[in-house]
């Protein structure tokens, strides 16, 4: 049976959550695959647990096992393998709705059949807040059309809180080969090259008003715990900077304006993310950090550099002297409170 859709879902010492995860996938139908890729789990019987679910679904779940590469290796194994012809990586500890996954699915078994098939499929995802059992639909209506395929250029602006994420998006497995997509080894936070790269080479978008994916936030372990991310800026950095080489803003702008504005907003959130928590940190080799990141933009980009340095947004992590530090540091938590983003 031709594969519609293939799910990419990285394990790493997953067994106490992977089962439902998996569980809410297999509600998509017989048409898709899911590729179980377990990163040199050791810990939990995560391996055992992928192998189980290959015998119990040899027609749709195969499980690879590979050495630890981390999460972006685990993306790169399951588009290696993909046999569908859509893609969308599902954390093991995430999951989807099932009636909003039908409704996708229905959509997508659609643009198949086109002699185009769609490039990308949008749709909402929802923070679960583990700590206070909370919950924050995170939704496109006020950027998008509804039901209907368009372009960049068809597409208004989004908020201050509003981009697109690992979670909302579905792409066309060969688009992402096509754009040379290889996200780096042992390295956390690269759902954000995952999401950014690819865009310039999408020509056709939908977007499905439906609550598509569950996304678990709060828990202690999580690479967006504040403490967690704290001890991982060089992973962040390392992102970052991948980011501003990875595509020329200034070539997209010729063609794509609305598109090049949207990444450019992307690129001052990852600066301002960056900037702030290593004013956090305040010692003299995090601020020299700091310093080294605006000064690599610099190189690249000049002109993005000058633009970023005095937009609103990253500006706020680069207010010079100790008081700047601080208020960009007590801006950061009024915004984590009003938008609980971890």
């Amino acid at each position: 049976m031709e594969k519609i859709l293939t799910f990419a879902v990285p394990c790493y010492n997953s067994a106490a959550y992977m089962d439902h995860c998996v569980e809410t996938l297999l509600t998509a139908g017989e048409d898709i695959e899911i590729i179980l890729v377990d990163d040199g789990s050791t810990k939990d019987e995560t391996p055992q647990k992928c192998d189980e679910w290959q015998e119990k679904y040899p027609d749709i779940i195969r499980a690879i096992h590979q050495e630890n590469g981390g999460h972006g290796e685990g993306v790169n194994q399951g588009l290696r393998n993909a046999r569908g012809m859509y893609y969308k990586v599902v954390d093991s500890d995430d999951w989807l709705d099932g009636e909003a996954l039908q409704k996708v699915m229905n959509k997508l078994r659609e643009c198949a059949q086109w002699a185009k098939p769609l490039d990308l499929l949008i749709a909402n995802y929802v923070y679960e807040h583990v700590e206070d059992n909370t919950r924050k639909v995170m939704s496109y209506k006020n950027v998008f059309p509804l039901d209907k395929v368009f372009t960049w250029e068809e597409m208004g602006r989004f908020l201050p809180s509003q981009y697109l994420l690992m979670h909302s998006v579905i792409y066309r497995t060969q688009l992402l080969r096509d754009c040379g997509l290889e996200l780096p080894k042992h390295t956390f936070y690269v759902d954000n090259i995952f999401v950014y790269q690819p865009l310039p080479n999408v020509e056709s978008i939908y977007y499905m008003d439906v609550d598509l994916y569950r996304y678990f936030i709060g828990r202690a372990d999580q690479s967006v715990n504040e403490k967690v991310m704290m001890g991982r800026m060089d992973q962040q950095l390392r992102v970052t900077k991948l980011m501003i080489k990875a595509r020329d803003l200034k070539e997209i702008k010729r063609t794509q304006p609305k598109l090049a504005r949207y990444m450019t907003s992307y690129l001052s959130m990852m600066m301002t993310i960056c900037s702030i928590f290593l004013n956090m940190d305040g010692s003299p080799e995090a601020l020299g950090k700091k310093t080294e990141l605006w000064e690599f933009l610099r190189t690249v980009d000049p002109a993005l550099h000058h633009k970023l340095k005095y937009r609103a947004l990253s500006a706020v992590g680069v207010i010079p002297g100790y008081r700047g530090r601080v208020l960009s540091v007590n801006l950061y938590r009024i915004a984590q409170r009003i938008y609980k983003f971890n």
